[in-house]
């Protein structure tokens, strides 16, 4: 179903249709709130690896306590 889809052809048209949609002075400005968004989901998604991290390491430790005993 999306064999093919990123041809350079396609991207050229998909190009230029978001050229007629948001013209060249918006791109700019697009680009930088695409990357601001694509930055805030990356450090969402490591907060919540590091805290899951904490989760089970803590966890672990308080198993080995209980072993301990």
């Amino acid at each position: 179903m999306l064999q093919g889809l990123f041809q350079p052809m396609h991207l050229l048209v998909l190009l230029i249709i978001v050229l007629i949609i948001f013209g060249p002075g918006k791109l700019p400005e697009l680009g930088g709130s695409l990357g601001k968004a694509i930055r805030g989901f990356k450090k969402a998604v490591s907060d919540i690896e590091d805290h899951m991290r904490q989760i089970t390491d803590k966890s672990e430790s308080g198993e080995k306590k209980a072993d301990e005993r």
